[in-house]
């Protein structure tokens, strides 16, 4: 993949980055085309509209059953209307139960420190040597183990527990379509019980994702 053409297009639609790649993909790197592609989706559109201050919203708050795990996300948009509405206050609580089921780390890849970064993929290097995958190989690899990485810690790349074949990235800029303002998740903290103290070992993630329907 070219990365020059992946910027280009990012500037030209301001459209993510795995919408750009997968765009240039689908059109053998012709950018016209790839712009073309994500407008047809909407996605061009959408992206003007994360530019957007959203400085409304909501602190929606989710208690597991019996208090076990807490969970407090600020959600934001761009008008108090909006974010008074019962559709913007579920989309929050819905981030909120996800949040409590899949235990994100930090919001988005760019708030993963370097060094955590870096001490992941020597891991991982380390794994495909031992693995006997040639070196010419290991770096590609490391790079998709990575990809699998960022989605289990960060919160914009986790499949939704509701539906997994969207992450939450997706489900956010679904939810600007449908209101037709900027939405942003800001800021998430998630407490468990006893948590960090030695105790028996109970699986709380599993049983929110049951409640929430999986």
């Amino acid at each position: 993949m070219n990365a020059k053409l992946v910027k280009e297009l990012r500037e030209k639609t301001g459209c993510g980055m795995m919408d750009c790649k997968n765009a240039l993909v689908e059109t053998g790197d012709n950018i016209e085309k790839a712009v073309e592609i994500l407008r047809e989706k909407g996605l061009a559109k959408t992206a003007k509209k994360t530019g957007r201050i959203a400085a409304e919203g909501v602190v929606q708050s989710y208690i597991h059953m019996g208090g076990k795990i807490g969970v407090l996300v600020e959600v934001n948009c761009e008008t108090d209307f909006v974010a008074k509405t019962d559709e913007f206050k579920q989309f929050a609580r819905d981030i909120a139960m996800h949040i409590a089921a899949s235990n994100p780390k930090y919001l988005c890849e760019g708030d993963v420190p370097e060094e955590e970064v870096n001490h992941e993929r020597e891991i991982l290097k380390i794994q495909a040597l031992n693995e006997g995958k040639p070196e010419k190989i290991v770096e590609k690899m490391v790079d998709g183990r990575i990809k699998k990485f960022f989605k289990e810690i960060c919160l914009l790349d986790q499949p939704y527990v509701k539906d997994p074949e969207r992450t939450i990235e997706e489900l956010v800029k679904e939810q600007i379509m449908k209101i037709g303002e900027n939405v942003k998740i800001r800021r998430f903290a998630r407490f468990q019980m006893g948590e960090g103290l030695e105790k028996k070992e109970e699986n709380f993630a599993e049983e929110v994702a049951k409640q929430m329907g999986n």
